[in-house]
């Protein structure tokens, strides 16, 4: 593993101020010993979660458990997304870093080859032999367990139910050519926009490149570099094409500008992909609206298989760190446990890390929606390099934009490989 956190956050960072990190008992924690009769009696374990991930219930309800289990104290401190990244790799390369902590599933592997994630295969081996595949492989890196899958999040489609029905729809479509058909039904007998597609929603186009097994990198030698020239990453953009061309949303623009939710919120569209949230930001615009929104799965190319769908979610890891690593892996094996995952799914309205905890969804139509396209969903590369590439201006938003606009996914692939390569050896 490559040591090499504190020589990433420079100068700068090394002097930001983290208030009430690790330990406040003064002691040497458990040092990775198991707790005697006492439990750990006298120790406080500080866990980082970020702000709207764990809902008030859950994290009363967990508190209370893990003290009653480990006779230790657990302290919550919740952090704000908003620099959480420096803020973290100050934290862990310090004395007293947070015991466990919340990371984004796509940050994992950066922090795991930084030396900053404590080795929980362990943990692995005794409580996490069904957690789900997808879910999973982000926590894994050089296929050791540095983290533990907690939950994820991932796009459906949010469609009007009165412009579905007065295109004489009474179905929802199963597979890729279903769902196009219905979309073309709708702009034939009604006056709304039958999806809201715009250019740039990258994220759908990345679960359509999970879908046909695409990879956007790959290895030349020791460095990573583009690989939006594979015939199956163009297939993806074929199909994301074939779809946007049904849309009137601008080519060169995201799903966030103007938000999605609140041209959904006119009345006036069929359809639009994006996470269950989004249907707030319509019914904000318009609460008339709220009757009216319908979720499905988005449908793949047979009905057996969904969509392929990007996965957002988080991990929870351990601080290599910590000296109360034993003391953490209890907290996780509480937080992980079926009691807790389900408990998150049914209160906070995300996927749980077993596809057998599901049922904790029925009720949530957007959760219900999105849950059978997770075990084949994936994730931008799950590599150090990668974090560049997402700064403004992505370059496969300027691919999709090319594309869209007349370019041959060959030449567009070309026009952005320079600027794809540079990102990518940004962090090497």
């Amino acid at each position: 593993m490559k040591r090499k956190l504190i020589a990433a956050i420079g100068v700068a960072g090394m002097l930001v101020s983290i208030a009430a990190c690790g330990s406040d008992d003064g002691g040497d924690g458990d040092s990775g010993k198991k707790a005697g009769a006492e439990g750990y009696k006298g120790q406080t374990l500080t866990v980082w979660a970020m702000d709207g991930s764990s809902p008030d219930g859950w994290q009363k309800d967990l508190k209370a458990a893990f003290e009653k289990k480990t006779k230790a104290k657990l302290k919550f401190e919740v952090q704000q997304w908003n620099g959480i990244q420096q803020k973290l790799t100050t934290a862990l390369s310090e004395d007293n870093p947070p015991d466990v902590f919340e990371i984004g599933n796509t940050q994992t592997a950066s922090y795991a080859e930084s030396g900053g994630l404590a080795d929980l295969s362990d943990l692995k081996s005794s409580i996490g032999s069904d957690w789900t595949e997808s879910l999973n492989k982000s926590a894994v890196v050089d296929g050791k367990q540095y983290a533990a899958p907690w939950y994820i999040v991932n796009r459906v489609v949010l469609y009007n139910k009165k412009v579905w029905a007065d295109a004489g729809l009474k179905d929802t479509p199963k597979t890729r050519d279903e769902f196009y058909k219905d979309l073309k039904q709708i702009g034939e007998k009604t006056d709304a926009e039958p999806i809201y597609l715009p250019g740039q929603n990258w994220y759908h186009f990345v679960g359509l490149t999970v879908g046909e097994g695409a990879e956007l990198v790959k290895k030349d030698g020791d460095k990573y570099v583009s690989n939006l020239a594979d015939p199956k990453v163009a297939a993806a953009m074929e199909t994301y094409k074939k779809f946007q061309a049904l849309s009137k949303a601008p080519k060169d623009k995201d799903e966030a500008t103007p938000q999605q939710g609140e041209v959904f919120a006119k009345g006036k569209t069929g359809a639009f992909i994006g996470m269950g949230w989004e249907a707030g930001i319509a019914i904000k615009a318009n609460p008339a609206i709220e009757k009216e929104i319908g979720y499905f799965t988005i449908p793949g190319a047979t009905a057996d298989k969904p969509e392929g769908v990007f996965l957002g979610g988080s991990n929870l890891a351990v601080a290599e760190g910590s000296k109360k690593k034993e003391l953490a892996k209890e907290f996780l094996k509480l937080a992980l446990s079926d009691k807790f995952e389900g408990q998150l799914a049914k209160e906070g309205g995300v996927i749980p890390n077993k596809t057998s905890l599901e049922s904790n969804l029925k009720g949530n139509a957007a959760a219900e929606a999105a849950a059978p396209a997770a075990p084949g969903g994936g994730t931008t590369p799950l590599i150090p390099e990668w974090a560049p590439v997402e700064n403004a201006p992505n370059p496969i938003k300027t691919y999709m934009t090319a594309v869209l606009k007349g370019k041959s996914p060959a030449a567009a692939a070309k026009q952005v490989e320079g600027e794809f390569n540079k990102r990518l050896s940004q962090a090497q």
